[in-house]
């Protein structure tokens, strides 16, 4: 259990947490959500002990391992494999001394831990996560130094998931993931066997990996028992009564205060209005909740193009001589909105390469109108702006001409104010620099837009403001993102980069992700078999009887679900944790993982009878 005990903590005379406390019982998955500088990382910072508290307690089980990801894995010449095997510390220690023990009892106690901490399917458990963060068997064996910086941070997250500590603090790790590797995570984390809590941005994790939100704002944590969705829908509903009971009060104070006004220099009514201005002293008023600066992105409309505006046949692309794609037939119109999937390694950025001009096409043929303004942006780009700059001196490249009056009304339709405009580039926060980016890609009114990776960076509300803009745009979008919420949002097309080419993906975006989900069957080895005899149909009655089990899956698993949603809420209970109900607690603890361990059973059972049925229906 991690126990937040009215802690209070300042940065240079400005507080970040004041009288702060919150519970999360041992097991919970919980998303840490709240403004950009409200002290997230910092409250990370203070539950590993990196910084002291002024006041208060943070409380968690002797001998609790915390584990979270620091910084990205060192460029060395060990194998990815093994830097990940050296991330659990004690099976590293344990296998260093089996070496060389010779007394016996301690070679037995060593391989009784050994065999504990389930030493012996390490390796299996290492490549498994390695693989699910999109390194492959022949990754594994390569040396951390091959990598750069984006992926040695998947290595130190594979590390410290492998790991596996009581208490794992994440702080936006699908920032360099992909869309296939912030799937896996999502749902490694949901079925991980200890404490999770994690900042966050991204809505879908926080929709699918977690069961709580703890929520910073104002220097006070609250905890809501619920995904993101539950999360949002329960803080309007305070917000919306906190200013509807502050309305009231502020009516009857101006009520009050109007007798006061008109009659305190009248004697007849001289004590009557004393009596009121004591009223209005004595009143506790409710201050309503301040709205938060909204989050906007003001796109430019392009002027609209005869279709297509892209148009291309038996195009092949890549770098020098190595051809990354081909049989490349597409065409783009003004109104499209395309995400692009595939995994990791397939040849998405190739396209947007390709698509922006800053590829050539090898071979094939692709006609663009003449008038095509292309806008690109890229996660790198971002770490290309000049740090020495202000974002006004960018523009100003960019618009020599334009008055700086303009140029700063540019810079405010994108979310950056006066007092940002003229800081420079290298004290601006990662979702600022964003903004500029996203700014300096739109600045000339593109008729297509190219979106690799938009999100890192941006908070939930930027987000959600450059889903509106995007909506909003009149011109074509390319997008690539590991949001699946913004992709589901946006995008009314999917093409899928695959197999060195491009096609379209004819399922929705729950198929694609189910798809990426489902484990792969292990290849035989040897000489190839004989093609079996195509399966036959089911009888009806046998299909009716596959579609029951579906149903009686489903029922099982849905009051598994309200066990654990029942057990949640009494674990969530402060009061349980008490010196004097210890006991109790130990009781509902087991009780709790007793659900969870059925639950996964039975989703498990749910899924084999799903896909039994499936197969069945499409014979």
């Amino acid at each position: 259990m991690l126990k937040i005990d009215r802690i209070a903590y300042s940065v240079e005379g400005r507080p970040l947490f004041e009288d702060a406390s919150a519970t999360i019982p041992d097991g919970h998955k919980v998303g840490l959500v709240g403004p950009n500088g409200a002290g997230k990382t910092t409250l990370f910072r203070l539950i590993r002990g990196e910084l002291t508290l002024d006041n208060g307690e943070i409380e968690l089980p002797s001998r609790a391992k915390v584990g979270g990801v620091a910084q990205e894995a060192p460029s060395t010449e060990v194998s990815l494999i093994d830097t990940v095997l050296a991330a659990d510390t004690e099976r590293a220690s344990l296998m260093a001394e089996a070496e060389s023990a010779a007394d016996p009892t301690r070679i037995a106690e060593i391989q009784t831990r050994l065999a504990d901490i389930d030493a012996w399917s390490a390796e299996a458990r290492a490549a498994s996560i390695l693989k699910g963060l999109g390194f492959d068997d022949a990754d594994q064996q390569k040396p951390c130094s091959a990598y750069s910086g984006g992926w040695r941070m998947r290595v130190a997250l594979a590390g410290v998931l492998f790991a596996q500590p009581d208490l794992l603090l994440l702080d936006e790790p699908t920032n360099y993931l992909d869309l296939e590797g912030a799937l896996w995570l999502e749902s490694y984390l949901a079925k991980y066997p200890h404490t999770v809590v994690i900042i966050s941005h991204d809505r879908g994790l926080l929709n699918r990996a977690v069961g709580g939100i703890l929520h910073l704002e104002d220097r006070k944590l609250t905890y809501y028992q619920g995904p993101y969705d539950q999360f949002a829908r329960q803080r309007a509903e305070r917000r919306a009564q906190a200013t509807a009971i502050a309305k009231k009060q502020q009516a009857r104070r101006d009520h009050l205060q109007s007798f006061v006004d008109r009659f305190r220099a009248k004697a007849s009514k001289a004590k009557q209005a004393q009596a009121r201005l004591k009223m209005i002293e004595r009143m506790d008023m409710v201050a309503a909740p301040e709205e938060a600066a909204r989050r906007k992105f003001t796109f430019p409309q392009p002027d609209a193009l005869s279709p297509p505006i892209i148009s291309m046949e038996g195009g092949v692309t890549g770098y020098g001589e190595t051809r990354v794609l081909h049989h490349l037939d597409l065409r783009i119109d003004q109104d499209d909105r395309i995400a692009l999937l595939g995994r990791n390694g397939q040849g998405k950025s190739t396209l947007s390469k390709l698509l922006s001009d800053r590829l050539p096409l090898m071979e094939g043929h692709v006609s663009r109108s003449s008038k095509l303004r292309i806008g690109y942006f890229a996660q790198h780009q971002v770490d290309e702006l000049h740090l020495d700059e202000t974002p006004l001196q960018h523009l100003q490249r960019e618009r020599p001409d334009t008055p700086p009056s303009k140029l700063r009304a540019l810079l405010a339709g994108f979310g950056l104010q006066a007092a940002q405009a003229e800081t420079e580039v290298g004290r601006l926060s990662g979702g600022q620099k964003a903004r500029l980016s996203l700014l300096l890609a739109t600045l000339d009114a593109p008729h297509l837009l190219i979106l690799d990776e938009p999100t890192n960076h941006l908070d939930i509300e930027s987000r959600e403001a450059l889903v509106e803009a995007l909506t909003e745009y009149s011109g074509a979008v390319i997008l690539v993102s590991h949001d699946m919420h913004l992709l589901s949002m946006v995008a009314d097309r999917l093409w899928l980069v695959s197999d060195g080419t491009v096609k379209p993906y004819e399922d929705d975006l729950d198929a694609y992700r189910a798809l990426l989900l489902k484990p792969e069957k292990p290849r035989s080895k040897g000489a190839a078999k004989p093609a079996a005899p195509k399966p036959q149909r089911p009888s009806r009655d046998k299909i009716l009887e596959m579609r029951s089990e579906v149903r009686k899956c489903e029922t099982r698993v849905s009051k598994l679900e309200e066990m654990r949603e029942k057990l949640a809420k009494k674990l969530a209970d402060p009061a349980l944790y008490e010196d004097t109900r210890v006991g109790e607690l130990e009781t509902w603890n087991k009780k709790y993982a007793e659900v969870m361990d059925g639950l996964a059973r039975a989703e498990d059972l749910w899924m084999s009878a799903q896909e039994r049925l499936d197969a069945a229906e499409k014979l």
